[in-house]
């Protein structure tokens, strides 16, 4: 069987490490228009901070790798077109421009995403620099040497870790950030009013329902920045706006939904059998929603394409979905969340609720402590956990790996108030500051007077 993947990044380059493990007879061809495999672009804030020394670190494979694995790799190579029905390629060769053409048995799609530009004038201005591949990586790493004032577009993951390392780095910093809140996919308003104070007494400038319309040179040699909230200057923009599949390859051929991100069933084939899709480029099926979702995270990239090697040799792994876990460390606090906030979930019409749990990770009597701050959003009408948002000194990473998996099991909060967990007090305390968050979502449900006969006796407990 010949099987050509296009991209190598995450979904690419585990796709090619687990067919050739388990069927080194198939021929693999791998298509990269990058120099590179497996560029980790979530290290580019610790690049920047200097927490990790030399940006090459962040590949975790290399052409040389998959080469004596027995792939036949063709980095610096442009797939131009595709005809999927006669299953065929056209390809350029970017150094040279010479096009060839090839066939395949089988086509994983695995081709990513791009930095999402909004409709901002001036775009392409030489101080506007995005960020998401090593080649952009290591540009503004350069012209960050030279530019102390630096604006940041976009408060997501990437522009709120960008933000950090250039604060911490003895930048001038401003965050632009459209909504009235930062990370707005991932953490709800509470939590966000306690990031905004974080980011803002450690020095960054933080503007929320700013949106940047047009970037301009000015007769200083500044790039100003004008804004539907007034203008402001810096020596360099970053722009950090999200991401958008690349899928117009197959443009026409496959189906794709409004964003253009290929449409996949369960076991990751496109509505053309025959390819298949992961990573950035493809939707996911999202479990607090059940509903289909671009989620593009290098989590669910490696899991697809893990999972199409197994699947293209007919094993039949179906993707289980994702509920988008995930962490960063922000000033020195670990913030972790999963599934749905309950500003999301309302706008997905999912019935919500949510508690906030303030307090300690473990007994004040400990030699130290930290404070803990826990959102967890549920359905009221079925009482399943839909989401949770921690943040603390400590390292709370881990407890966010623990709902996920209550949500992707369709767990209740009266089981999450009492499932077993450990305690010892250099831990925790003899309830799990999780178990005590469901506690009290259970305890406002019974106070609301939702209790079924087989929680009845939850709320008299507490």
């Amino acid at each position: 069987m010949k099987i050509v993947i296009i991209g190598c990044t995450h979904a690419g380059t585990m796709a090619a490490i687990r067919i050739l493990k388990d069927h080194p007879e198939a021929e693999v061809v791998i298509y990269e228009r990058h120099q590179n495999v497996s560029f980790l672009s979530c290290g580019i804030s610790l690049y920047l901070s200097g927490e990790v020394k030399r940006l090459e670190d962040m590949f975790y494979s290399s052409p040389e790798d998959l080469k004596n694995l027995g792939a036949i790799v063709k980095t610096q190579h442009e797939v131009l077109r595709i005809d999927a029905k006669k299953h065929q390629l056209q390809v350029a060769d970017i150094a040279t421009g010479k096009l060839s053409e090839d066939s395949y048995d089988k086509l994983i799609m695995s081709t990513g995403s791009s930095v999402a530009l909004p409709p901002i004038f001036g775009i392409d201005e030489s101080k506007v620099l995005l960020c998401k591949d090593y080649q952009q990586a290591q540009a503004i790493y350069q012209s960050a040497k030279q530019n102390r004032r630096i604006a940041v577009v976009g408060a997501g993951y990437a522009g709120t870790e960008l933000a950090e390392s250039y604060a911490t780095t003895e930048h001038e910093v401003q965050l632009f950030q459209g909504r009235d809140q930062i990370l707005n996919n991932y953490v709800g308003k509470e939590l966000s009013d306690q990031l905004v104070k974080l980011l803002v007494d450690h020095g960054i400038d933080l503007h929320l329902d700013h949106r940047v319309t047009a970037f301009r040179s000015n007769e200083k040699g500044e790039l100003q920045m004008e804004t539907n909230q007034g203008n402001y200057s810096a020596d360099l923009a970053i722009v950090a706006t999200g991401f958008v599949p690349n899928s117009e390859l197959l443009a026409g051929q496959v189906k794709v939904e409004r964003h253009g991100a290929f449409i996949v069933n369960d076991y990751l084939q496109t509505s053309d059998p025959d390819i298949y899709a992961a990573g950035d480029c493809a939707m996911v099926r999202f479990n607090p929603t059940g509903a289909p979702a671009y989620t593009p995270l290098a989590t669910n990239a490696i899991r697809q394409g893990t999972l199409i090697a197994l699947n293209i040799f007919n094993q039949q792994y179906p993707y289980m979905g994702t509920q988008a876990t995930s962490a960063m460390k922000l000033f020195g606090e670990c913030v972790a969340t999963t599934g749905l906030t309950l500003e999301n979930a309302q706008r997905h019409h999912v019935p919500a609720e949510q508690v906030v749990y303030q307090g300690t990770w473990r007994p004040t009597y400990m030699p130290s402590t930290d404070p803990l701050t826990i959102v967890l959003v549920y359905n009221p009408e079925n009482r399943r956990v839909l989401g949770a948002q921690l943040c603390s000194k400590h390292d709370v990473s881990q407890s966010a790996n623990a709902v996920s998996v209550l949500i992707q099991n369709n767990n209740t909060i009266d089981d999450m108030a009492f499932i077993d967990m450990l305690f010892q007090p250099n831990f925790d305390f003899p309830f799990n500051y999780l178990n005590m968050v469901a506690q009290q979502a259970v305890d406002k449900e019974w106070q609301k007077g939702n209790v079924t006969p087989r929680h009845a006796t939850l709320g008299n407990h507490q």
